[in-house]
């Protein structure tokens, strides 16, 4: 044997075939794609939205409360109900902040006594916590209220009658009691890495009018990291096949 034939094959031994070299090259490819293709996923499932900062609309019910399933311009309560609007950063109603005050209709309308040709309704306005404060602003005191309206008022008239000013966006969400915030509508807003939270860029959603007892019903688009795990797996076994394949003939 010549020494460039020595030579080729100690070549072929060493990295095999020209074919299983370049099928090898394409796996480890692969594997780099995926691997970072995984990581981007995963780090977009933390960077996720931490919700919307928005005022909750509540209904006393016994003790507690129950997030509202209609609008304050909508539901028309009945002379003894107690109702609650909260201030906070919250994804939807299933974890909604509640009003820091118990509906006891007895107490907040204690000095309002009842009078012919109207109704009371007890109010809880809860501008949440600092944390969920716009920046540069600071919430005022939790407060209650008992309006007294006529018999036929909804909730928005009763809340407008005892918390003015009141401001909504064009599609009926409220978006300040009492002046409160000074700016913003149901702005989303994103973890910042520090246990707060900040304004995420403009995309032009809002929530779906939570203040008007609309549950947000959607979830994060684009594909979850287990079917691009799933899609991984299949590729490399049909890789496997193949590189098996060939190293038998």
């Amino acid at each position: 044997m010549s020494r460039t034939e020595s030579r080729a094959s100690a070549v072929r031994r060493t990295h095999g075939p020209a074919p299983l070299r370049k099928l090898r090259h394409s796996v480890s490819a692969l594997l780099v794609t995926l691997l970072a293709a995984s990581a981007v996923l995963l780090g977009a499932g933390g960077a996720q939205a931490a919700g919307y900062r928005y005022w909750s609309f509540w209904e006393g019910s016994g003790t507690g409360w129950a997030y509202a399933t209609q609008g304050p311009s909508i539901v028309r309560p009945d002379d003894g109900t107690v109702q609650g609007f909260r201030f906070a950063v919250s994804e939807d109603s299933s974890d909604a902040d509640q009003p820091r005050h118990a509906p006891d209709f007895g107490a907040i309308c204690a000095d309002t006594p009842a009078k012919g040709g109207t109704k009371r309704v007890a109010l809880v306005i809860d501008p949440g916590t600092p944390e969920d404060a716009p920046d540069g602003e600071k919430p005022p005191a939790l407060r209650t209220a008992c309006a007294q309206v006529a018999p036929d008022a909804s909730s928005a008239e009763a809340l407008a009658s005892v918390a003015k000013p009141l401001r909504y966006d064009s599609s009926a969400m409220i978006c300040a009691i009492s002046g409160y915030p000074k700016t913003g509508c149901g702005e989303q807003v994103s973890g910042d890495g520090d246990g707060g939270t900040k304004e995420s860029e403009d995309s032009g959603e809002k929530p779906s009018a939570p203040a008007d007892g609309d549950e947000d019903s959607g979830s994060g688009g684009g594909p979850s990291v287990g079917l691009v795990v799933g899609i991984a797996a299949v590729l490399l076994l049909g890789v496997a096949a193949v590189f098996q394949a060939r190293r038998r003939r």
